[in-house]
């Protein structure tokens, strides 16, 4: 470590949740269209007045990095901004797509050479064409090009998927502890602080891990309600004693078809290997204990509208947000079920739906027609058409608008429901996105999100009934039973013991 030059920290972002199920590949253009930074915009947008990532949240990992370098002394802290590069949740990366982003990585960090440390923000679940494992084969590869000395920091989504890549390229991990996600500054902050004072010779991170066969469990998995708040709560706990650093817990995700797909654990200890190894230990029991608390059953498209119907009295107050689980744009999805908005067209005449729906083909016909024009048009089952139906309706174009992340949006009113038909994945998780069209969420009955869990931050205020419907899609619960493991993991199998498992994905003799 230089002691007489201020530190030189890089810091970047390559980020996609991806469901191995979907057929729609993500390409470079999908990270532009999301979020793009590059150099001084990246510096600007991750400062202390700025707005990392429009149109989701205004401070992120990155963000919290540069709190990180501000409280721990910016003015011997050069934070190096290479570009930061993260794309709505969708399907595997193309090969073309990955090597590029992993190229210009690497060329970026060579350029910034000599660095003491490098500050990665990565998700853990991103898939892409020929490889098992992106998210550790850009870490090995950040390490080739900065050697063994250089300190490598990696914040992590809670879903991701822990490897022995992973945890044998970055010296210092931090995940998100909170589901719905709102701790990405403070994920940033924590693997920040632990680099900063690593570097400065004040802490020696020591690390242990843990890998559970298990890909389900703990309800729904919400970090505030039981039983999943015992074990974040054990966590909090963990890191009031001396000598621990950090405690994460990555639940992975679901739709990940990797070979050794499950939970994980990870500690870090101020250079204590044994309370490292014993910690870690401990949480990963508090995790395999909640495996049998099973998700419940979502139901019917058709039930969760009587669901609606029959709740008058917080409809009057609200909306109801039904989230259509099958096609959870937010996991991946491609978002062009119909299904949903077939029920809601037929059987919810009586109420006053708002749903989004994907269809390029559609936006671009409509884009050039008037206000008010009258259209019949089949919208959806394009992507995936041997499990979507496309769906014929009939109605006037009410508004056109370009969304950010989500490119061109044309709004069909078809009477008692108002379809939202986007060019892009509709990751509807805001009420901003019916307001951006001219609809008052408080006005509908129903708002359809495509969102598992962010969808309740976000509609906090106009909610007042959450249901969860299942029709037929690539986020169903169940498809990972599909998925060909190494090793047999619960609730495919009914194990006693995690440690046999985790002692041989680990190498442990």
């Amino acid at each position: 470590m230089n002691t007489t030059k201020p530190l030189r920290i890089a810091y970047a972002r390559v980020a996609q949740e991806t469901n191995s199920l979907s057929p729609v590949p993500t390409e470079l253009a999908d990270f532009y269209r999301t979020h793009w930074l590059e150099a001084d915009a990246l510096h600007a947008a991750t400062g202390r007045f700025g707005y990392e990532a429009r149109g989701f949240i205004r401070n992120a990992e990155l963000s919290g990095f540069r709190r990180a370098v501000r409280k721990h002394g910016r003015n011997d802290i050069e934070a190096i901004p290479l570009f930061s590069a993260w794309a709505i949740p969708g399907g595997p990366l193309s090969r073309g797509c990955f090597e590029t982003l992993r190229d210009r990585l690497i060329a970026e960090l060579r350029a910034a050479l000599p660095l003491d440390g490098v500050m990665l923000s990565l998700h853990g679940a991103m898939g892409a064409e020929g490889t098992v494992d992106p998210d550790g084969d850009l870490l090995a590869a950040v390490r080739e090009v900065v050697g063994p000395d250089v300190k490598i920091a990696v914040s992590l989504d809670l879903h991701a998927q822990i490897t022995e890549q992973t945890e044998g390229y970055a010296d210092i991990i931090a995940g998100y502890r909170t589901n719905p996600h709102r701790d990405h500054a403070s994920t940033g902050f924590r693997a920040g602080s632990m680099l900063i004072e690593a570097l400065r010779g004040r802490t020696r991170p020591t690390v242990a891990w843990r890998t559970l066969p298990m890909v389900m469990g703990g309800g729904m998995t919400l970090d505030f309600l039981p039983p999943m708040r015992g074990v974040f709560q054990l966590m909090k706990r963990f890191e009031r004693r001396p000598g621990v650093l950090d405690a994460s817990l990555f639940m992975c995700h679901l739709w990940n078809d990797h070979p050794r797909l499950g939970w994980s654990v990870h500690v870090v200890t101020d250079g204590d290997q044994a309370l490292a190894e014993r910690l870690a230990d401990e949480l990963a029991e508090a995790a395999w204990a909640v495996r049998h608390h099973g998700l419940p059953t979502p139901p019917t498209a058709s039930e969760a509208i009587a669901k609606v119907r029959g709740a008058r009295t917080r409809r009057r107050i609200g909306t109801a947000c039904v989230c259509d689980v099958s096609d959870v744009v937010g996991a991946g999805a491609p978002g062009e079920n119909t299904r949903l908005v077939k029920a809601l067209l037929e059987e919810a005449r009586d109420l006053v739906s708002f749903a989004p729906i994907r269809d390029a083909d559609v936006v671009e016909a409509l884009w050039d027609l008037p206000l008010g024009e009258t259209a019949t048009v089949e919208v959806g089952g394009k992507l995936q058409p041997e499990l979507n139906t496309p769906l014929r309706v009939t109605g006037h174009i009410r508004k056109k608008a370009r969304i950010e992340g989500i490119d061109r949006v044309v709004l069909l009113d078809l009477g008692h429901l108002q379809l939202a038909v986007t060019e892009g994945a509709p990751l509807v998780m805001k009420p901003g996105f019916y307001r951006d069209l001219g609809l008052n969420p408080w006005k509908a009955d129903i708002c359809v999100v495509k969102s598992l869990f962010p969808f309740r931050l976000y509609f906090l205020a106009e909610n007042r009934l959450t249901l969860y419907a299942k029709t037929e899609g690539v986020t169903d619960f169940d498809l990972v039973r599909g998925f060909e493991m190494e090793e047999p993991v619960f609730p495919m199998a009914e194990l006693d013991d995690w440690r046999p498992v985790d002692r041989r994905r680990r190498d442990v003799a």
